[in-house]
């Protein structure tokens, strides 16, 4: 460009600069300079472009702040659509919140201002006794952090709410960036470091000194990179912060970075007026024995470590995405998405992309893509099937933390309201059930993709790094009687194994395995008996969870190091046979083994499938004596109904235990079931409506009482008692009559060995 470059934003393939000679550029991803797009009457010192999510308004205005303490909104064509008198003195920065409904400027004069879209002022937000030399909006866009010397603050909309401040830097905080995604900032200062940080301000990585300040940094998209500029010099660096790559340039110092909105190019303008463009190469994905690596641009090599074959893809246009699993590799470039069997790479399904695709994620029978409009299902022949949607959606924000989809439903943090968590039918895209209402915001979903829909369950993360697990399956998540069950606390990552419906997860520095989660929904005081904690101080800081498969956990530590270990083979055996109900086999698996912890696991899966003679010979097996004689008491009833109502009443759910006796036409069975709970009130209410079995609840409610030295004092109670004469005799014969009556039941039978 010959004069330095002060800002620089990427439309689409186009990069937009401007620099010191009072102009905006444009040029095209191969640095080829069509022409000076606008003139302008001051030097600019920053410029951001509208939101790229917004597809109404995709990228037609962009914020350009200048030396001479105005701000321009430039249309796409050059055209400046209108100048705002926004600071005495520069300009410095200017960002589009996230909505690209306001404008935030910071200014020589110290003072960071709110703008509305249309350039009216909102509100002086902060006012410092130093420049500001950068800011960036919160991912709620309800919140600024900008630099002020050495410290950053955030600073929130709302005029009461507080405001956070820390000493970020020894020298002066240049530069800041804030992530849609992640919620990480990233800063880099005068004293040469750069540092990431959480919302709240607690240092998450502190880098060496480098050789010169740094001058410019920015997060991808996705919130999996960001890229670091400082003199004739850029680093890509991973979200926890160690450096993937380093790059020498010949830029002089970099002043601004920008990504392409699918996170596989940036570029940066220097201060001597050249331009850099990167491209992101060697990402590797890998599934089983498979690594897929992208070598170039157009070049993807796809490597069986097992039988040390490697093949070279190439594809016509430039590669964006990539990911593998299932049996399958999935390729999608600017224009085209290759769907490949692995067994057979010569022949994929291929078809046109309407947008660029920013995120993929694979499952058994399909795979969801995210662009701009939001997410898509398709299956693995290229034809659509679904595109769930829901008011307030942000596709850019979405990724493998707040997307996770099984073979029949996806769940999607609402980022509007990050408390609720949504279920979205695969195959027609409507929502099923109602959204899942938590009390904090919700950070990570993980559904299980084993066994049938009934089964289908759903981990999550919440801020307080708690972790949770619910049902979503045939039990709606948005009903009464189903709550989210705390299966720990510092939790630093979670994952499904993608072969059986085992769990592992990172909680306090350990491996932790539960070998069948279902145990919480069926007998939670065997869930602890149902897992396997394994110590490991290596994984250190923030480990995060890569791959779950088999017997393999694959881990990788903040530093980037990868970590496999191994778990037993025994439960995923156990599942095979469980699956073809072959309950004598696993008997004498579990004989064979010898493990507490595999009988523990027999023992609830026979539960789950009402199998009590198997349940009966597990719970002996670990000694659960009070649990063996209630296995015995349940087969000695002679009703299928009344069988199903106990093992409903095992998991914990009274009111669909009821349900079922009350369809069955068993009053008594239900009325009884009732008073063992102590429910007394609707014991009697169920008696007065059937008109049966009154007294007998009456009469047990007085011993009940009279056992506990108290009077009667409900008034409902009170008023039966009056009409209604106690005998004792009468009513163990009623009770003699109706276990009589139910052994007589057309449906009766004794239970199955």
């Amino acid at each position: 460009m010959g004069e330095a470059g002060t800002g620089c934003g990427w439309v689409g393939s186009e990069l937009f600069v401007c620099c010191d000679d009072k102009a905006v550029h444009k040029l095209n991803a191969e640095g080829d300079e069509p022409g000076v797009v606008a003139q302008l009457d001051a030097y600019p010192t920053d410029m951001h472009w509208f939101p790229s999510g917004n597809k109404k308004q995709q990228s037609d205005t962009v914020a350009i702040s200048c030396s001479d303490g105005t701000y321009l909104l430039v249309l796409r064509n050059g055209r400046i659509e209108k100048k705002i008198d926004a600071h005495k003195g520069a300009v410095i920065c200017i960002r589009w919140n996230h909505e690209g409904t306001a404008i935030a400027t910071g200014g020589e004069d110290g003072i960071v201002k709110i703008w509305s879209r249309s350039g009216m002022l909102r509100s002086t937000l902060a006012q410092t006794d130093v420049s500001v030399y950068s800011l960036s909006w919160s991912p709620d866009s309800n919140s600024i952090c900008f630099s002020s010397s050495k410290d950053l603050i955030i600073k929130p909309l709302q005029p009461q709410a507080k405001q956070v401040t820390w000493k970020a830097h020894d020298q002066t905080v240049l530069k800041v960036d804030w992530n849609s995604v992640n919620g990480f900032l990233v800063s880099g200062g005068e004293d040469r470091k750069y540092k990431v940080w959480d919302n709240f301000g607690r240092l998450l990585f502190a880098s060496k000194p480098m050789e010169f300040a740094i001058t410019s940094v920015s997060w991808s998209p996705n919130g999996e990179l960001f890229a670091v500029g400082l003199y004739n010099c850029v680093r890509l660096c991973d979200k926890t912060g160690w450096s993937h790559s380093r790059e020498r340039t010949d830029t002089g110092s970099i002043m601004s970075v920008a990504w392409t909105s699918d996170g596989a190019q940036l570029a940066g303008v220097g201060a001597n007026g050249n331009i850099i463009f990167g491209q992101v190469l060697d990402r590797k994905v890998e599934w089983v024995n498979i690594e897929v690596t992208l070598k170039g641009t157009h070049k993807v090599l796809v490597h069986d470590i097992l039988s040390e074959m490697e093949e070279d893809l190439d594809f016509r246009d430039r590669v964006i995405g990539m990911a593998v699993g299932f049996g399958y590799l999935v390729v999608t470039t600017t224009l085209q998405c290759y769907i490949y069997l692995l067994q057979n790479l010569n022949t994929p399904h291929i078809f046109d992309l309407k947008e660029t695709v920013n995120y993929i994620q694979l499952g058994e029978k399909h795979m969801a893509m995210v662009d701009v409009n939001g997410i898509q299902v398709f299956n693995y022949e290229g034809r659509m099937v679904s595109a769930p949607k829901f008011q307030g959606m942000r596709s850019e924000v979405f990724n493998s933390q707040t997307v996770s989809m099984s073979s029949d439903i996806i769940a999607i943090i609402d980022h509007s309201d990050t408390k609720l968590i949504r279920f979205f039918d695969l195959a027609t895209g409507k929502e099923a059930g109602k959204p899942l209402q938590h009390v904090l915001d919700v950070t990570c979903v993980q559904m299980n993709r084993w066994g049938t829909s009934a089964q289908r369950k759903c981990v999550f993360q919440d801020r307080n790094r708690d972790l949770y697990i619910i049902p979503v399956g045939s039990t709606a998540a948005g009903t009464k009687d189903v709550v989210p069950f705390k299966l720990g606390t510092m939790c630093d990552s979670v994952m499904w194994s993608s072969e059986t419906d085992m769990l592992a997860g990172i909680m306090d520095s350990k491996l932790v395995v539960w070998y069948y989660p279902n145990a919480v929904f069926i007998d939670r005081d065997l869930i602890s008996k149902t897992k396997n904690i394994q110590n490991d101080p290596e994984y250190g800081k923030d480990p995060q969870i890569q791959q779950f498969h088999g017997t393999q956990v694959v881990v990788r530590r903040s530093d980037g190091t990868q970590l496999s270990t191994s778990v037993s083979p025994y439960p995923i055996t156990l599942y095979g046979i469980v699956q073809r109900n072959m309950w004598e086999h696993a008997i004498h698996f579990c004989r064979y083994v010898k493990d507490s912890t595999l009988w523990a696991c027999l023992a609830v899966m026979a539960l789950a499938d009402k199998e009590l003679s198997t349940a009966e010979v597990a719970f002996a097996a670990i000694d659960e004596v009070a649990k063996l004689e209630f296995v015995l008491a349940i087969k000695d009833i002679p009703t299928v109904e009344g069988r199903n109502a106990e093992l409903a009443l095992w998991r914990r759910r009274p009111d669909e235990a009821e349900a079922i006796l009350i369809q069955a036409g068993l009053t008594y069975r239900a009325i009884n079931l009732n008073m063992r709970l102590f429910r007394w009130e609707r014991a009697l209410e169920l008696a007065v409506n059937h008109k049966t079995h009154v007294d007998t609840v009456l009469a047990m409610r007085e011993r009940y009482l009279k056992g506990m030295g108290r009077e009667e004092k409900d008034s409902r109670f009170l008023q039966y008692k009056e009409g209604v004469v106690i005998d004792w005799e009468k009513i163990k014969a009623k009770v003699a009559k109706e276990a009589e009556l139910e052994a007589a039941r057309p449906n009766a039978r004794p239970y199955q060995e």
